[in-house]
């Protein structure tokens, strides 16, 4: 299953510039070199976004559940990258009870 592609999608310039892409995060670090061995950058941040928006359009939904706050998606697939490459991602995003914005918590490198 694929999202609608007319979903809405929020991530949060925080969540990208404060973990993903922050060498001083405790647990975003790792993920940071990972994201910058392909050419994303604090700097260039809304790369990274413009990267997961389209990656959660253009792969499936690989498993989704309801909790006690809303819808969790999880998505698996290719990254298109500032360098070309295309590593394999997990990206996990979260719907809230009575609300319909997808929220972007969440990715890293796929294990395979």
């Amino acid at each position: 299953m694929h999202l609608p592609n007319n979903a809405v999608l929020q991530i949060e310039e925080a969540k990208l510039r404060n973990y993903l892409l922050s060498e001083s995060h405790p647990t975003g670090r790792a993920k940071t070199r990972f994201f910058e061995s392909f050419g994303f950058s604090i700097g260039q941040w809304s790369e990274l976004r413009d990267a997961l928006i389209e990656h959660i359009r253009s792969n499936p939904v690989v498993y989704s559940e309801d909790t006690g706050f809303g819808r969790k998606y999880i998505v698996d697939g290719e990254l298109y990258t500032p360098d070309g490459r295309e590593p394999r991602v997990r990206a996990v995003w979260f719907v809230r009870s009575e609300e319909s914005q997808l929220r972007f918590v969440t990715a890293y490198p796929l294990k395979e």
